[in-house]
């Protein structure tokens, strides 16, 4: 059993990073794109130059209607059948609650705030309300995002096969992961992470959802220094946080502060084997959310191609 690291910045230094961290303004004050402005033309260009296989691989996860610890309102499935017999066709609907640590899906820069501010030092008195955010919705993501993935595997880098409930991923697992897979993270990209929390819940069960493994605060700096477009993966920052004033170092320092992107609950299990057979941890991300004005995120089913 690996052992749980404590985190590498105390409460103090990991709230100094809402400030250090901060692009706000960076791309004018009415931005609402946050990180996917650092994916140029050329960095699309560059992505779809790794297509060489045409092997596509989907990184979501099956939406299930059973209700569990980490599924707490799961996906209502309805048909609707017609009254007549041999009908034409047949339709259904589906209710989706977005966000929690089951469904595979796209933040909003407005999903979250500190203190009341949001992206691009916005209030959240000021834009949301109850039809929705008026500014850094979901839909400002409506036209998608297609740039290089690249996967850090912190959990092969270790030696291990998951990382401890708890555990800290830190900018020196990030730099290990970097060395074995033989890539260098730049900006524009999207940064996938896998700890093997999903291969945890599979072999052992997935038992409670606290505590899980997740970055510590400085990983998020390190994201912010690298300029990373989308951050995804297994895992998002340590739960429960070891910062009492900072309940979501990820979400709270990344959305609020740095307009960073985050894809949640990705399954990676998948370019993990591919990285370990092919030596190959870069790939085309292909990924876009529904069309949804003033939502504070959507469901997606992302792609990576080879």
């Amino acid at each position: 059993m690996n052992a749980v690291r404590r985190p590498v910045l105390s409460e103090v230094e990991a709230l100094r990073l809402l400030c250090t961290c901060s692009n706000a303004g960076r791309w004018g004050p009415d931005d609402e794109l946050g990180t996917l402005n650092l994916i140029t033309q050329a960095k699309r260009i560059e992505a779809a130059r790794l297509v060489t296989e045409g092997l596509v691989v989907s990184l979501g996860r099956d939406l299930s209607s059973e209700r569990t610890a980490t599924n707490t309102d799961p996906p209502v499935h309805r048909m609707h059948l017609a009254a007549v017999s041999n009908p034409l066709g047949f339709l259904d609907s589906v209710l989706l609650t977005t966000h929690g640590l089951d469904p595979t899906h796209l933040d909003a820069l407005g999903h979250v705030n500190f203190e009341g501010r949001m992206y691009n030092d916005r209030q959240a008195d000021d834009i949301v309300g109850p039809g929705g955010l008026s500014f850094a919705s979901i839909y400002a993501m409506r036209d998608g995002i297609v740039t290089r993935g690249v996967l850090l595997d912190v959990a092969r880098a270790r030696g291990v096969p998951w990382l401890e409930p708890g555990d800290e991923v830190t900018p020196a697992d990030f730099e290990q992961a970097e060395e074995l897979a033989g890539v260098r993270v730049e900006p524009g990209d999207a940064l996938f992470v896998r700890v093997g929390e999903f291969e945890r819940a599979n072999e052992l069960g997935a038992g409670e959802p606290m505590p899980r493994a997740g970055l510590d605060a400085a990983a998020v700096a390190w994201l912010h220094e690298r300029d990373v477009a989308v951050f995804s993966g297994d895992c998002s920052e340590r739960l429960p946080s070891p910062y009492p004033g900072l309940p979501l170092p990820l979400h709270q320092i990344g959305l609020v502060a740095m307009g960073l992107v985050l894809l949640d609950n990705t399954d990676v299990a998948q370019i993990s084997r591919i990285g370990v057979d092919s030596g190959r941890y870069t790939f085309m991300l292909a990924c876009a959310p529904l069309r949804l004005p003033g939502a504070t995120g959507s469901h997606t089913n992302p792609l990576a191609v080879y």
